[in-house]
């Protein structure tokens, strides 16, 4: 949405419409009553507008199509069916010369490469598909007469980075391909290289910016420049017109719409005075500098001599650039009562967290110095840029810490300590190489690419260790029904998931899928069934096995003759989270709950204390996030699994699968410490030291992870007021503060606090004390 926006209307997008593009149902954000060429060629009546493609265009300019079918974006799995129902309409639009305009918006592309990136193997096919479309119109546009004037301009709206993704400032993501495709461009006598060697930085034959396409089709066809447009004519096709008076004429008439522009941003009163001789001893800003130059245009207007060519072009991209890189028009006042409340907030965790967690003043001395670490990180793109490297390492050197501290006590039991934390550092290391996240080194080598996507029988193997894992939990964890009841329930359930997995990946990336776990599909009798019915039969099943599980808790008896319920509602969400991730994802849970086994037995459950217990999931809750390809970048969203079992867009179904998908192990290990917060109750209730208070161990944990919270608040609303004016601040700072948004409301609130009580309370209560 934002990027069309750039195309039609020729301006530059605000950082709202990057939010609102979120949500496919918005049409809060329609140009209909905008400038732009779109409204431009339907004023001028010689025909129609039809567009097939992206219903995005649908939503931006209702009412504006005579002839048009939509297809959702937001299917990234789908690369087919997307592209087939825009092509199925070219033939016959060609014969039709009832339209001045058609907009073909092919979907394939963008969603290969959202699911394989820039390198995946089906890039090279359906790049070959989509020059077999070009080469359809334009041997049309030869041989149709109606086509003989007609321009055919191919772009992208935007690039991607190597691991697929875009949003971000990289050179991949920032360089969409442009071309100008028409019989009448041989006049121009560009005769250019191809193919050209491969460049990095994507600067091939030229760049220009994308708002410059719309001055550029209103001078090609005739029309005024929409009034809102920041770009300049691309000057290349100045030789259309032989006249110097008329190629002139074309630059002023963009350079007066541009004009316009600044005197609605700085005020008439720029044009009024002379820079020259205001006395001024330092260099004068930028808009000094565009009215003085537009000056010396206007007094050297009429002239019409090929040197004021080149003089309008430099005024245009000096505007252009002035304009685009201004900062919003900030309520500072509003700024810094946020600012003041977020510091209350802190004030106010700390006291809690430190009155709640009765605990000694050293057992906050490593929280004190993540908060203070993180703080400080926030106020350099380039570490929020790779955040993630912050998380392994400081998970790192807390599980070091802990084993350091227990081979310095020097007993048989401090030493088991010290292996324990090893194991726990060798399974970090593996999970930090799991997926190669960020900015800078995204799409570089990692397991998942180097091992598990070009060895499809070892992924399914370890994916099939993953189920079969659950299902050996969740058996155990039904032991108290009827051991037929156990295993029809169990194995149904996670036979259910995992098919789904199969049949997903094999409609998504059938290359990954063994031929063992094709066999599966054949196996489980559902061969027909689609994604959608198989989606839905996992979450009803699990829905309806929770209900149980809650259901014995409130009676205070065991569904499990061996664990509690909560352990069981574990394994119900892990289950949950293994069909929102993607297939090489899914071996991590085992590493997850290898992690989680050494913290929850001996010597470690004894050796925390509760606030070092906390500070502990704090860490491995964002370690997984990022371990599963998450990143500060609104590009890496992962939608893939947003709408399993969804038949169509419901904001607030999509929502929760989405938030699910990215968060999954976030969540996961919310809920593994609650389990763990119950085991240690437990514990001292046997052990006839009480089990501390149902509240009061609640509100110690929610008072540490509050403080993380409120200071991280703190320093990244401080970073996005204090470089507001910085070169990324819609890039990083801004996307970096929605995601603050998200980790504070989704996953703390609602998580930690919300979700986690009830999990929590209800293993208090089937503890009947």
């Amino acid at each position: 949405m934002p990027r069309l926006k750039a195309i039609t209307t020729g301006s530059i997008p605000s950082f709202l419409d990057v939010v609102l593009n979120l949500d496919e149902g918005d049409e809060s954000s329609s140009l209909a009553s905008q400038d732009t060429w779109l409204a431009q060629m339907k004023a001028k009546g010689t025909g129609k507008l039809v567009m097939y493609g992206d219903d995005t265009w649908l939503k931006l300019f209702p009412g504006t199509f005579d002839r048009a079918e939509g297809t959702t974006s937001f299917f990234v799995s789908d690369f087919t069916e997307v592209d087939n129902n825009v092509t199925r309409h070219v033939a016959g639009e060609l014969k039709n010369d009832d339209w001045n305009t058609m907009i073909l918006h092919y979907l394939g592309l963008d969603h290969i490469g959202h699911k394989g990136g820039p390198r995946s193997p089906h890039m090279l096919a359906k790049q070959r598909e989509m020059d077999g479309i070009i080469r359809q119109v334009y041997t049309a546009m030869e041989s149709e007469s109606h086509l003989r004037s007609t321009l055919f301009v191919v772009c992208g709206d935007h690039g991607m980075n190597d691991a697929g993704n875009h949003g971000a400032s990289s050179a991949g993501e920032t360089s969409p391909a442009l071309v100008f495709i028409a019989p009448k461009l041989r006049a121009l006598g560009r005769k250019l290289q191809s193919p050209v060697p491969e460049d990095e930085s994507f600067q091939y034959y030229g760049t220009v910016e994308q708002s410059d396409l719309a001055p550029t089709l209103a001078a090609l066809l005739g029309f005024p420049v929409p009034k809102n447009n920041l770009g300049a004519l691309i000057s290349d096709f100045l030789p259309f017109w032989p006249n110097t008076r008329d190629q002139v004429q074309l630059l002023m008439r963009n350079a007066r719409q541009i004009k316009e522009i600044v005197l609605a941003t700085f005020g008439p009163q720029i044009f009024e005075t002379d820079p020259r001789v205001d006395g001024l001893s330092e260099p004068n800003p930028d808009y000094q500098e565009l009215a003085h130059t537009w000056r010396d245009l206007a007094e050297r207007y009429g002239q019409a001599d090929a040197e004021l060519i080149p003089s309008i072009n430099k005024w245009l991209h000096h505007a252009q650039e002035v304009l685009g890189s201004m900062a919003s028009n900030y309520d500072m006042s509003r700024l810094f009562l946020g600012q003041a409340a977020a510091v209350a907030s802190l004030v106010a965790a700390v006291i809690a967290a430190v009155r709640s967690a009765n605990d000694r003043a050293a057992s906050f001395m490593p929280l004190s110095g993540v908060v203070l670490a993180y703080g400080i990180m926030m106020f350099a793109s380039s570490y929020v840029e790779e955040e993630h490297h912050f998380w392994y390492w400081a998970t790192t050197a807390w599980f070091a810490y802990l084993g350091v501290r227990g081979f310095n006590r020097g007993n048989t039991s401090a030493r088991l300590q010290t292996i324990s934390c090893t194991a726990l550092i060798l399974a970090t290391r593996i999970i930090r190489g799991w997926n190669q996240t960020g900015q800078k080194f995204a799409g570089g080598p990692d397991i998942v690419k180097t091992y598990l996507n070009t060895n499809p029988a070892l992924l399914w193997y370890l994916v099939s260790a993953t189920y079969l894992w659950v299902h050996q939990n969740m058996v155990y964890g039904l032991s108290g029904l009827p051991i037929w009841l156990n295993y029809t329930i169990a194995t149904g359930l996670v036979l259910a998931a995992f098919t789904f997995k199969v049949a997903f990946t094999l409609e998504d990336a059938p290359e990954l899928v063994a031929s063992f776990a094709r066999y599966a599909l054949r196996l489980n009798f559902t061969q027909d069934a689609s994604l959608i019915a198989r989606a839905r039969a996992v979450f009803i099943g699990l829905a309806l096995v929770t209900a149980v599980t809650t259901l014995f808790m409130f009676a205070r008896r065991r569904v499990s003759l061996g664990q509690s319920g909560s352990s069981t509602l574990l394994t119900l969400y892990t289950l949950l989270s293994l069909t929102q991730s993607r297939p090489q994802n899914i071996p991590l849970y085992l590493l997850f709950n290898a992690q989680y086994l050494v913290l929850s037995s001996p010597p470690l459950s004894g050796a925390l204390s509760p606030a070092e217990l906390s500070t502990t999931s704090l860490l491995l809750q964002h370690a997984a996030f990022f371990a599963l390809g998450g990143t500060n970048s609104i590009a890496s969203v992962d939608l893939s699994s947003a709408y399993n079992g969804v038949a169509s867009f419901d904001v607030a179904a999509v929502g929760v699968l989405t938030f699910v998908g990215n968060w999954a192990g976030s969540v996961w290990w919310a809920l593994a410490t609650y389990v763990m917060l119950l085991q240690r109750r437990e514990a001292a209730a046997g052990g006839g030291r009480g089990g501390g208070g149902v509240v009061g161990t609640w509100r110690a944990h929610v008072g540490v992870l509050t403080l993380f919270v409120a200071g991280s608040v703190v320093a990244v609303m401080a970073a996005c007021t204090a470089l507001r004016t910085h070169l990324f601040v819609w890039t990083v700072f801004s996307p970096k503060y929605l995601y603050c948004v998200a980790w504070s409301l989704g996953q703390h609130l609602v998580v930690n606090v919300l979700v986690g009580g009830v999990f929590y309370w209800l293993g208090v209560v089937e503890g009947g004390k």
